[in-house]
């Protein structure tokens, strides 16, 4: 393979063209010479850039790749940019995207390490990309604007710089590619698991003394036949109608999760801790831990055989507990276990009962109630003056006690019999007042049962009151990251979904504790949502020669998002090299990637 040379004469000046052109050998002995690439006239502004390159080509020493011999987007050495002579005046600006929320959620990939986890996991197969970017891609998109796979494959990327980000084009958004991702990762769940454990406590210095444990439900679009886990059962997100999967999740304190389980979607929850006690001690060992559930989640022979493994726990009780035991607490004097609480404390077969009442739940609690009872007195009124049919009424009726909840039992009703028609006189209803004083009374209470027999009554009200932490990291999986409704049918699909919102939130997490230090007022998706107006834009600029000089950009961050940079105690990086293009093979300034 060489280089041929022609001159031709136009208009009264000589041009030199170039062609690369290789030497096939065919029947016959003979040779016959093929163009491989027509390279066109080099001009004098471009002659000691061309001869620099061919000083790359050295057949002693077998270098003979081809870096800037007009390849058609070479990357530009700082030092010859300035040199290079443009067109101004067809200056172009295009593709407007997002860069700063995507590159501060790849930084914190990699600031948890997380590149080299999936590297090492994902990239032993032979392929043109690497499933570690699928992956990360994949992850960053459920933090940012989750969507499906679908989504990302036909509007997502291409509005995003994550093709800069990545290193890569538009192929590792095909959407094939983004599927088969999800057929690779599930089997290294555990591993991630402990790789993150170790990550946060080295970065917070995170203790995992204390463990947080709930269970929420997702829900599908579609009949999911083919996913054995897809069952009818209790939904939290008030869909019964439609089949569920059952989510087991351990946080710390701060939400940091340590571990999590899909479960069928009719699993009960009183099932399912044994499981998770052997799961955690084989993944990270024996270790002092207090386990705190809400009530429903134990049974009283799980209880037992955590007391008789010291097996430390904090669980809420159920009102039957507290009905059972108003005798004995009765008498008991109340202690102040701080400004907004007071305990009394009941010590009983190896265990201590704590009942606490709280101010500002109380508070809380009357409040929810007395809107709740308004708004039913108010239908039920409604309803006595305008409705005479019965079984609209009772239909009617069904939809106002839904809505009302507990706060029915507050309100006694006299309801025609059937085959009457309803009047103001045979339907009424009145409120009970000695019902409406107990529930008054039990307002702000929790009784609460522990094996942690020594430790102070605040501690223990403190460390129930975490509970919200799980119900925080639910939140944030089921809106923030859209884990439901589920589309996928497959059951390994379905897991790799939801892998891949906890991934997304293991990073938002990692962000809300760099704030809590750093800047408390913000939370992680305002932050995300205000870096999003960081863009990146590529400049593209005609040459005098005939190519097109093009500089990928972001935006200069404004004094907000310049604060916000500067508490996490992150730099952007340097702007993208330029690079020039062949106009021959692009056509139009702004007509593709």
């Amino acid at each position: 393979m060489f280089l041929r040379s022609y001159k031709r004469k136009k208009n009264g000046k000589w041009h030199e063209y170039f062609s690369v052109v290789e030497n096939r050998r065919v029947a016959n002995d003979k040779t016959v010479q093929r163009t491989v690439l027509y390279l066109g006239e080099i001009t004098s502004s471009q002659e000691d850039a061309w001869r620099k390159t061919l000083d790359v080509f050295d057949q002693d020493t077998g270098k003979t790749q081809q870096k800037l011999l007009f390849a058609d987007d070479a990357t530009i050495a700082e030092c010859n940019v300035d040199s290079i002579k443009v067109k101004l005046s067809e200056m172009q600006l295009c593709r407007p995207r997002s860069f700063g929320n995507c590159w501060l959620a790849c930084h914190l990939w990699k600031r948890l390490g997380l590149d080299g986890f999936w590297s090492d996991h994902l990239d032993h197969s032979r392929s043109d990309i690497s499933w570690s970017k699928v992956l990360k891609l994949l992850v960053v998109n459920r933090l940012i604007h989750p969507g499906s796979e679908f989504y990302i494959h036909r509007q997502w990327f291409d509005k995003t710089a994550m093709d800069e980000l990545l290193n890569t084009d538009f192929r590792i958004a095909a959407k094939d590619r983004l599927y088969r991702c999800l057929d690779r990762i599930l089997e290294h769940k555990e591993n991630l698991c402990k790789h993150l454990k170790s990550q946060w406590e080295d970065m917070f210095g995170i203790e995992f003394d204390v463990l947080l444990y709930d269970l929420t439900s997702t829900y599908f679009e579609g009949l999911c036949e083919q996913n054995p886990k897809a069952r009818f059962g209790y939904s939290r997100d008030k869909r019964s109608d439609c089949r569920q999967v059952v989510i087991a999740l351990i946080v710390t304190p701060e939400g940091f999760p340590l571990g999590y389980e899909v479960l069928p979607g009719n699993t009960l929850d009183k099932t399912t801790l044994r499981f998770f006690l052997k799961k955690i001690e084989s993944m990270y060992g024996k270790a002092r831990r207090v386990w705190v559930m809400d009530r429903g989640v134990p049974t009283e022979e799980v209880l037992s055989q955590m007391r008789d493994e010291n097996i430390q726990y904090l669980v809420g009780t159920p009102r039957t507990t507290l009905n059972k035991l108003e005798d004995k607490l009765v008498d008991l004097d109340w202690k102040q276990a701080n400004d907004n609480v007071v305990v009394k404390l009941l010590a009983e077969d190896n265990e201590l009962y704590v009942l606490a009442k709280s101010k500002d739940r109380r508070a809380k609690e009357r409040a929810i109630r007395k809107y709740k009872l308004r708004k039913y007195l108010l239908g039920l009124e409604k309803l006595r003056k305008n409705c005479r049919n019965r079984d609209k009424l009772l239909e009617r009726l069904g939809a106002l006690k839904q809505q009302a909840g507990k706060s029915i039992k507050c309100v006694d009703l006299t309801i025609p019999s059937q085959g009457r028609r309803v009047t103001p006189e045979n339907f009424s209803y009145s409120l009970n007042r000695d019902t409406y004083k107990k529930m008054i009374i039990r307002d702000g209470m929790y009784l609460l049962r522990t094996n942690l027999t020594e430790t102070n009554p605040d501690v223990i009200w403190q460390r129930y009151v975490l509970l919200t932490q799980v119900e925080a990291a639910f939140k944030s999986l089921k809106n923030d990251l859209a884990v439901r409704p589920v589309y996928h049918q497959l059951e390994h699909r379905v897991e790799a979904h939801i892998f891949v919102a906890f991934l997304a939130y293991c990073l938002m997490i990692t962000l809300r504790q760099k704030l809590r230090y750093h800047a408390g007022g913000l939370t992680a998706r305002d932050v995300f949502d205000k870096l999003s107006a960081i863009m990146m834009i590529d400049v593209r600029i005609p040459t005098t020669d005939d190519r097109i000089l093009e500089m990928r950009r972001y935006s200069q961050p404004e004094l907000e998002q310049r604060i916000i940079l500067d508490k996490l105690k992150v730099k952007l990086p340097k702007q993208p090299p330029p690079k020039v293009y062949s106009h021959q093979l692009n056509g139009q300034l702004c007509g593709g990637n």
